[in-house]
């Protein structure tokens, strides 16, 4: 017995599991930032915010929307899950009356399938509303672009998905900018896209400044 127990094999050390990196740690500079500029100057509740990604953020609001104090809160190359974890310390403790919100252009761009994008965007919708059940929501078409050309059905399916939510849901609205965006032939119009094919020029954000007027004018 004593040697039966010498010769038994020493159970090798456990390792601890791998730490998981935290998915939202790359943009905690960039909110805190926000976080700063919102403590700075308090916007009163009921405001009109605009979240999202890129899009947004590189939206000049004083020039679109003169006079109006909407506020911005965007960051960019973000994906939907990242405003929806992020919402609870840049739009719930403000209280807004009104979201436009752009996202869901890079999820498809990262390979992302139509249904999550509707999915994530239905849980950034219950975040936002969790403290705050009256607040409309816009949510501004995933946008068809030069860069991003092959994935236009993928976008178009997931336009037509959140589409459906919207029109289900009271207070939420879809802004349809995708057909003033394209040319004659069906394809993006050039002229609203910077070299990078992706972002938008001043004429492409003057076709979104109308169309979200028109939606806010809805109210």
């Amino acid at each position: 017995m004593f040697a039966l127990l010498l010769l038994a094999p020493i159970p090798p050390e456990i390792a601890p599991p791998p730490r998981v990196a935290d998915p939202f740690a790359k943009w905690e500079k960039d909110v805190a930032a926000i976080e700063k500029r919102l403590r700075a100057s308090p916007p009163k509740p009921g405001a009109v915010f605009f979240a999202g990604s890129s899009s947004i953020v590189q939206w000049d609001l004083k020039k679109s929307f003169p006079d109006t104090g909407y506020v911005k809160v965007g960051f960019g190359g973000s994906v939907i899950t990242d405003s929806t974890h992020f919402a609870p310390r840049i739009l719930s403790p403000h209280k807004p009356g009104t979201i436009v919100f752009y996202a869901g252009d890079n999820d498809i761009g990262r390979g992302s399938k139509p249904e999550n994008v509707a999915s994530d965007f239905k849980a950034f919708v219950t975040a936002v509303r969790k403290d705050n059940p009256s607040c409309r929501v816009l949510f501004i078409a995933v946008k068809p672009s030069l860069a991003r050309w092959k994935k236009f059905e993928d976008q178009k399916k997931a336009n037509a998905l959140v589409r459906e939510f919207c029109e289900k849901e009271p207070g939420l609205v879809f802004v349809d900018v995708v057909p003033v965006m394209l040319g004659a032939d069906g394809t993006p119009n050039s002229e609203l896209f910077v070299k990078d094919g992706l972002h938008m020029t001043p004429k492409g954000y003057e076709l979104w400044t109308a169309a979200i007027k028109k939606a806010l004018a809805r109210e």
